[in-house]
């Protein structure tokens, strides 16, 4: 007779999401769901919001098991991993509650003073924490072809970024179009608090040639459009990257919460998600 040992299955990673309701947060729980490594293990939602006490899945038709509620320990009682697409003042207090509780955080917030960055980074020395401006795969591509671009056209070129997003967006410029204008600047030796012009109105003068400038687009429900501009004589070199969906920050999002699984403090950035760094 022949004896077959049965493999032990890997447990799921257990996933809690912030601002289940929301568009973003809709997109990451049917991520979550849809995966084979993943499971829902907690759904948070502000008080008074109309979500809370539904189940998480409600809106894809099939239940989860997971209610949506606001009390922070009840939602990440169950969790190894927090995803947080909300806003900063939202982020810090889940952020406290992860620290006390041992979860590990991933967050696409953006728009946080220098004083809650600090925050974050000292959080990190408990926690591990991935946090990037844009949890797209693409995006991040794009980050280190800015870098090689901006090396390689160093002189003769000026350089602009240009973004869209929805109408609902509420900081700008965004902090993709900010994270992509550090890239460049730190490439070129420069301190994008220096050289960064976020407007022009009126009779500005001649460009100067040392500035990066920055132009905003809001309307529509535009899910998320960048372009870097290379403009030099005869020519001029675009980079950009367009968003159709939120899905991509989502699975971004997963592989962000993947790459956290083995790792008890630090903050990483998803270049080291993605061996880029």
């Amino acid at each position: 007779m022949t004896t077959t040992n049965a493999s032990t299955a890997t447990a799921p990673l257990r996933i809690a999401i912030a601002g289940a309701s929301g568009r973003m947060g809709r997109m990451l729980i049917e991520a979550v769901l849809n995966s084979g490594d993943c499971a829902l293990a907690g759904a948070l939602d502000v008080p008074g919001s109309p979500a809370l006490g539904q189940d998480a899945a409600a809106f894809l038709g099939r239940p989860a098991g997971v209610a949506i509620v606001s009390d922070l320990r009840e939602g990440l009682a169950n969790a190894q991993v927090l995803i947080d697409f909300t806003r900063p003042e939202g982020t810090m207090a889940h952020l406290q509650a992860c620290r006390e509780l041992g979860v590990k955080l991933v967050i696409g917030t953006t728009g946080f003073s220098e004083e809650q960055k600090a925050q974050i980074d000292e959080a990190a020395q408990e926690i591990s924490i991935v946090m990037a401006p844009n949890m797209s795969v693409g995006v991040n591509v794009v980050m280190r072809l800015l870098d090689m671009a901006a090396r390689a056209l160093s002189q003769g070129y000026d350089i602009e970024i240009i973004e869209a997003h929805h109408r609902h967006k509420v900081d700008a410029p965004s902090g993709t179009a900010l994270k992509m204008g550090e890239v460049v600047a730190a490439a070129l030796g420069r301190d994008l608090k220096e050289c960064a012009v976020y407007g022009r109105e009126g009779v500005t003068g001649e460009r100067d040639p040392s500035t990066i400038g920055f132009a905003t687009v809001r309307g529509g429900d535009i899910i998320g459009d960048h372009t870097v501009l290379f403009a030099g004589t005869g020519e001029r070199i675009e980079i950009s990257h367009k968003s159709s969906s939120r899905a991509g920050y989502a699975q971004g999002s997963l592989r962000a919460s993947r790459f956290l699984a083995d790792k008890p403090q630090g903050l990483f950035g998803m270049e080291a998600v993605l061996g880029l760094a």
